[in-house]
């Protein structure tokens, strides 16, 4: 159950300190901070752990409906909120260069930001319960055909979202081989 935005407002004000910590060390060294170098790399390497986040501990509440350690309507804003402040500090970590693999994983990540945003609007127009389930209660004063297709548009987009999503940390996982290989062993 979403009610509010809560989430994204939080995303939007880590995003913007993370932006102000980001122009400040770009104003003190007089360069934008390289994807190799230290800054860079911290960067990209907690953008890159809030997106594993986002996709494992959300999909693992999801699918333990026997868990008891927090409610879904939470665990989706958390999923929301690293997923927009995770991605962020990735494209943040490319210095604005959208090269080869790592190019293709900027690309790949605003989709799946994207589709995000459109997910979280379909999952809004079906009414739940605070652990996330449907309410069927509500459901049954509403338009029955409306919620057949807000359910119908839930599915399609989980067929898109997903497949992309994983395409993205197979190119991610990858590019972090192969940094790690040319960075590392060819030295």
């Amino acid at each position: 159950m979403l009610r509010g935005a809560k989430e994204l407002w939080l995303a939007i004000l880590a995003c913007l300190l993370i932006t102000g910590l980001y122009a400040g060390f770009t104003v003190l060294t007089g360069k934008i901070p390289a994807a190799s170098e230290f800054v860079g790399h911290t960067i990209g390497i907690l953008g890159f752990i809030l997106m594993i986040l986002t996709e494992t501990l959300y999909s693992l509440r999801k699918r333990s409906r026997s868990a008891r350690w927090g409610r879904m309507s939470g665990w989706l804003q958390f999923h929301i909120f690293t997923g927009i402040v995770g991605p962020f500090m990735v494209l943040l970590h490319s210095s604005w260069k959208f090269n080869g693999l790592a190019g293709a994983v900027i690309i790949l990540t605003g989709i799946v930001v994207f589709s995000g945003f459109i997910g979280r609007y379909i999952y809004t127009r079906i009414p739940r319960t605070a652990d996330g389930f449907e309410d069927e209660g509500a459901i049954a004063g509403m338009q029955k055909a409306a919620v057949a297709n807000a359910r119908r548009l839930m599915a399609l987009w989980h067929t898109i979202h997903i497949p992309i999503g994983m395409a993205l940390f197979t190119a991610a996982f990858v590019h972090i081989i192969g940094a790690l290989y040319y960075a590392t062993f060819l030295r």
